[in-house]
């Protein structure tokens, strides 16, 4: 079994993945173990939560399409220059 302080890196490392639900069913269900039984990790579980929710909630501001069309402008015109340097073909 692993030492609590090695479920704790894991815990923490795993973290965001665990938050974005981007982990398997066993590694979920092995965080949700150590966070039932360990309260620092807990605390720094519902942090990151209150962190996302609060983020998710206040930060809904609307792009102006003023700058949507300048910067589909901008890489349009990007795409239609050949980068310099590109070895596309021989420098004379």
């Amino acid at each position: 079994m692993s030492e609590p302080i090695e479920d704790c890196n894991e815990t923490l490392r795993e973290l965001y993945s665990f938050l974005d639900g981007e982990l398997t069913d066993d590694s979920r269900e092995h965080i949700r173990r150590h966070l039932d039984d360990c309260s620092p990790c807990l605390a720094a579980f519902d942090f990151q939560a209150e962190l996302r929710l609060v983020i998710r909630n206040r930060c809904c501001d609307e792009v102006p399409s003023s700058l949507r069309d300048r910067i589909a402008a901008a890489i349009e015109a990007e795409g239609a220059t050949p980068p310099s340097g590109s070895g596309a073909g021989p420098s004379l």
